[in-house]
């Protein structure tokens, strides 16, 4: 790893260096779960990692830099959700356990990272570029593998070919994502986990395959 991490002014961060920087990295994610994201300053960033903002900037240009590497990690992570749709099976029961397998990943995924999230959000609500791509990156990971499950499912005509493939798989991630996002308030409904990940899973094997999961 030595020799791949530069500082902002482009001289290559030995070992002490990197495991500063990494300090710094994780006392920044542990705050986001606890404070909003507006109100973390570069100051309180470095107290924490018990160092000096000067050593903050030695690494990132502010904490905005800070979290877009955080979140960059995240969607490298993020990009490995495509394993729970690419190549797998949608027939039978098999089908039934692909669905709810990539609804118990995909919302997993969103809990454990879910304070970083929210800041690639906010940030892409707001226009920035950098946040936008960040949040595609993830969310394409699963919807371009949910777009290839229509279509083979359309080329051995078990789905109508009239379906939109992309505009299914897309509607499908985002309601996952917005449903993931929203997983504290389904509390205030009355609605356990323990309920609501079947229901997602109904919903994306009706949305892929047009009916329900074999029991």
């Amino acid at each position: 790893m030595t020799g791949q991490v530069r500082t902002v002014d482009g001289r290559v961060a030995g070992r002490r260096g990197q495991a500063t920087r990494q300090k710094l990295l994780d006392c920044l994610g542990e705050m986001l779960s606890s404070s909003p994201y507006r109100d973390v300053k570069v100051i309180d960033v470095a107290r924490k990692a018990g160092t000096s903002p000067a050593t903050f900037y030695q690494y990132f240009p502010d904490v905005e830099g800070a979290v877009l590497e955080i979140a960059e990690e995240m969607a490298k992570e993020g990009a490995a959700l495509t394993e729970l749709v690419s190549g797998r099976s949608w027939a039978g029961r098999s089908g039934r356990q692909t669905s709810e397998e990539l609804v118990d990943g995909f919302l997993d995924f969103w809990r454990r990272n879910d304070a970083i999230l929210r800041v690639v959000d906010l940030g892409a609500a707001e226009g920035d570029k950098r946040f936008y791509k960040i949040r595609m990156k993830i969310l394409n990971s699963v919807t371009n593998s949910l777009t290839d499950s229509v279509k083979e499912l359309q080329a051995k005509g078990r789905v109508d070919k009239d379906l939109n493939p992309a505009a299914m798989a897309g509607a499908l991630v985002a309601m996952l994502a917005a449903v993931a996002s929203h997983q504290k308030g389904f509390q205030t409904w009355g609605v356990k986990q323990a309920e609501l990940r079947p229901t997602l899973a109904l919903l994306v094997h009706l949305g892929i395959t047009g009916k329900k999961p074999a029991k």
